[in-house]
């Protein structure tokens, strides 16, 4: 081969690492009352990191979903097609708990547990995680009618994936979708047209149109509809227990900027059955639980895309050389990795906390409900608001091979934007916020006793917290000002548990740059002093 062929100065791939020998992700492990996980989170990590799994995630993006409305003699099949590193990577999660195993293993810290797994392997590939998501969060909603529990909860959380149309009660393990969303409303599933009428023996007759329902190869469906008694809940699985098909037709696949290998489609109810899960009039409340463990899913999320940036950006700018020594050692550089860092530990730890308020909550602790219904929504905007910033700063690492395919970068740029989008966009998050502070004084007390844990650690976060509670006290206009009022207190929330339990030279920068206000509009506008390879360090991928 000619000497111009020679490769040299390119990065070594990134596999055989722990996603989960993450430092601030295994300190909040711990903190929330999860260690006991530990064995179990390492053996999930060690996978996600492997040359296998890698390529599972590839090809499961590489290769979409396909649609197959008819059979071959005109029948009418509904069914979507993934190809078989899909399937894989629902055989993983699934097994691990990550669907569903909260919800029968007892033990304190079991949502934190979940939580932690779920931000390990979903750096794997984030598409298959919104029918996990979806499982994991149906759960609750249909406890709203005991009977529909008891028939469907074993197979939900059971940790095997059974793919296939069959009949509920004859497969090993279900998986749950969601379908909320309509042509003439996104958010506003109040203005819903779908039609549920009663049937005789508890079953109604659903009608309408779906413009979004998420993961339709599921074996059961969460959809709300019109009925009598206004905005209702139902439950409509695909198969009827005849074994007849339930009429719940796919019309087409949403041509998504990515999430590509998750399948989204516009359904049809032509007379579809259904069975009401709580009372008819209270599908918003119905519904609420289940958006509630969803919105947590994105932020563990949002904090899971950021890891794997970081990481991939630290391993090649270890690697990678330029003007005589490697990227991590140019100033400049340093600077810009260690801001990604910061952002990454302090949008993990903040989910990870909300992780073990949702798991108090659930064990009725009601000062951490009340923290945990205004802390998500905050959490939520903010965190996924953050992270297509951050996967473009850490694709920019990388340079222009960063911004090929083969890189992976361009896949968490494209998959970032949808967790701000998904559950209620940042102005729907940001309005939920204030709805909650407004309707439930009782959350803005849980906020401000959480947030004087840390009083006194750091004269700046004091004063950052004084800012927040004058923006609080001043109702002007304040739904004009909901985004920022609400990306302060993320950022305050942030600076607690960072100060409480992060790393010192990771909260001193947070607190330095983000609460001092002599942060820039960029990442890599830290300020001078800090003590940058310590930060670094704790972004580095850890071998297996």
């Amino acid at each position: 081969m000619p000497s111009t062929h020679e490769v040299t100065n390119q990065v070594p791939p990134l596999t055989g690492h722990d996603t989960a020998a993450d430092p601030a992700l295994l300190e909040a492990l711990h903190r929330e009352g999860a260690g006991w996980a530990e064995p179990g989170l390492r053996e999930l990590g060690e996978l996600a990191g492997s040359a296998q799994a890698q390529e599972w995630g590839r090809q499961a993006e590489e290769h979409p979903p396909v649609l197959r409305t008819h059979d071959r003699y005109g029948h009418r099949v509904d069914e979507v097609e993934f190809h078989p590193a899909w399937h894989q990577l629902m055989t993983v999660a699934v097994g691990h708990g990550l669907h569903a195993a909260p919800w029968t293993d007892q033990r304190p810290g079991a949502h934190v547990a979940r939580a932690a797994k779920f931000l390990a392997w979903s750096q794997v590939e984030a598409g298959h995680g919104c029918p996990i998501s979806m499982t994991y969060a149906a759960v609750p909603a249909l406890r709203a009618t005991p009977e529909l529990a008891a028939r469907y909860e074993p197979l939900l959380s059971a940790s095997v994936y059974d793919f296939g149309l069959r009949e509920p009660s004859g497969k090993r393990g279900l998986i749950a979708g969601m379908s909320m969303t309509e042509k003439q409303g996104g958010s506003d599933v109040r203005a819903n047209t779908t039609r549920a009428t009663p049937s005789g023996g508890g079953e109604y007759s659903l009608v309408g149109h779906k413009w979004f329902t998420s993961a339709p190869m599921s074996d059961l469906f969460l959809t709300l509809a019109q009925a009598p008694g206004g905005l209702s809940c139902f439950v409509l699985p695909r198969v009827l227990p005849d074994g007849s098909r339930n009429r719940i037709q796919l019309q087409r696949l949403k041509d998504k900027l990515g999430n590509k290998s998750n399948a989204s489609a516009e359904i049809e109810y032509d007379q579809a059955v259904g069975w009401l899960v709580g009372e008819e009039g209270r599908g918003v409340r119905t519904i609420i639980e289940m958006v509630n463990m969803t919105r947590l899913d994105c932020c563990l999320g949002a904090a899971a895309g950021m890891r794997a940036a970081v990481v991939q950006a630290v391993h090649h700018a270890t690697h990678r050389w330029a003007f005589g020594k490697a990227l991590v050692d140019q100033p400049l550089m340093a600077t810009v990795l260690a801001d990604l860092v910061v952002e990454s530990e302090a949008a993990t730890s903040l989910a990870l906390r909300l992780a073990g308020a949702t798991d108090r909550a659930q064990r009725g602790d009601e000062q951490e409900a009340n923290f945990r219904r205004i802390g998500l929504a905050v959490a939520k905007y903010w965190l996924c608001k953050r992270g297509p910033a951050h996967a473009a700063e850490a694709l920019e690492c990388l340079g222009g091979n960063g911004y090929v395919e083969e890189s992976g970068m361009p896949r968490l740029y494209r998959e970032a934007p949808l967790l701000s989008i998904w559950e209620g966009s940042g102005n729907v998050a940001a309005l939920d916020a204030l709805r909650a502070m407004g309707r439930q004084p009782e959350t803005v007390r849980a906020f401000f006793t959480e947030v004087d844990t840390a009083h006194g650690l750091d004269p700046r976060l004091d004063a950052f917290a004084d800012k927040v509670r004058a923006e609080l006290t001043d109702l002007t206009d304040i739904e004009a000002r909901a985004r920022r009022v609400v990306e302060r207190m993320a950022l305050l929330l942030q600076g607690v548990q960072l100060l409480r339990h992060g790393s010192p030279a990771v909260a001193e920068a947070f607190c330095a740059s983000r609460l001092a206000g002599d942060w820039g509009h960029a990442f890599g506008t830290l300020p001078a002093g800090l003590d940058v390879k310590a930060i670094i360090d704790r972004g580095r991928a850890v071998r297996s």
